[in-house]
């Protein structure tokens, strides 16, 4: 897991470092303030891969005394961060737009050239490809920090279209338009960091699994051999992983050992069959 996250990540912070140089330059050069500011947006995206990978390697940690159950919600830590970082970006961009339309001072601004046109064009796509490299990883590892590095990804990408968007209205002679696409852009941008912040404060509660998760560990659970009932099904989200508490009946005519062996059946199968359970506290019942 960490090392996919560290990859990604490095991706990320040589993708954004080589986007953040080109549109800087294009931005000066064809006179766009909209593409300089963008360019240290995705400057600002470098420091949010350094989060992940701290925060990541962090949670990587093995169990130790003071920490019994593992870092696993250091990583969620990381995500409550970024999740920041992104609501700051957006309300960032949402404010400099609100002022620029109040103060309707469209006049002075300088045309940019072509050159901004095609800086945006290829932001937008290279900020989207990153997206999907890093959504896609961070599902396939389970990881709730690089999860809103993607969507970071995602609102540089939403802030080129409104780059664009500005300097399209700008060459056709509405300046304005900058400033209405970046006021959109600002609330999916706050709504990605709400998503991202609910997810991880949900995972830093002891909050249970979906439904369908239970569902599927108690049928599971219920076809081992020797298991007559379910008493007590409890889970907890910690971090990336669950946590299972479980009471099942067992034959109470069976010697001690036998039902110490069925219950460390039902522990070891559960965690081979779910990767997400780190561990199960199996209590054995007597049933008459």
């Amino acid at each position: 897991m960490e090392k996919t996250a560290n990859k990604v990540s490095a991706v990320s912070i040589i993708g954004n470092i080589i986007l953040s140089v080109f549109k800087l330059a294009a931005g000066i050069l064809a006179h766009s303030g909209a593409m300089v500011s963008d360019a240290i947006h995705s400057a600002s995206d470098v420091f949010s891969s350094i989060i992940v990978i701290i925060g990541i390697h962090l949670s990587a940690k093995a169990s130790d005394k003071d920490h019994p159950y593992g870092h696993e919600r250091l990583e969620c830590v990381a995500a409550v961060i970024l999740s920041a970082i992104l609501l700051v970006t957006g309300m960032e961009i949402g404010f400099q737009a609100f002022q620029n339309i109040m103060n309707r001072s469209y006049e002075i601004l300088q045309t940019p050239g072509i050159l901004a046109l095609i800086a945006a064009v290829v932001s937008i796509l290279t900020k989207e490809a990153m997206f999907w490299y890093t959504k896609i990883n961070a599902e396939r590892i389970d990881s709730s920090a690089l999860l809103a590095d993607a969507w970071h990804h995602r609102s540089d990408a939403l802030s080129s279209i409104g780059a664009l968007i500005g300097i399209a209205g700008a060459r056709m002679g509405f300046p304005i338009m900058d400033s209405i696409a970046s006021l959109i852009i600002c609330f999916f941008i706050a709504k990605a960091a709400y998503d991202i912040f609910s997810d991880s404060i949900n995972k830093m509660v002891d909050r249970s699994c979906d439904e369908d998760m239970e569902r599927e560990i108690y049928q599971h659970i219920s076809s081992q051999p020797g298991v007559l009932q379910v008493d007590l099904l409890r889970t907890r989200v910690f971090g990336n992983k669950i946590y299972v508490d479980l009471e099942i009946g067992a034959n109470a005519d069976i010697s001690l050992k036998a039902a110490h062996d069925i219950a460390e059946q039902v522990h070891n199968t559960i965690e081979a069959a779910f990767p997400k359970v780190k561990h199960i506290m199996v209590h054995v019942n007597p049933v008459e």
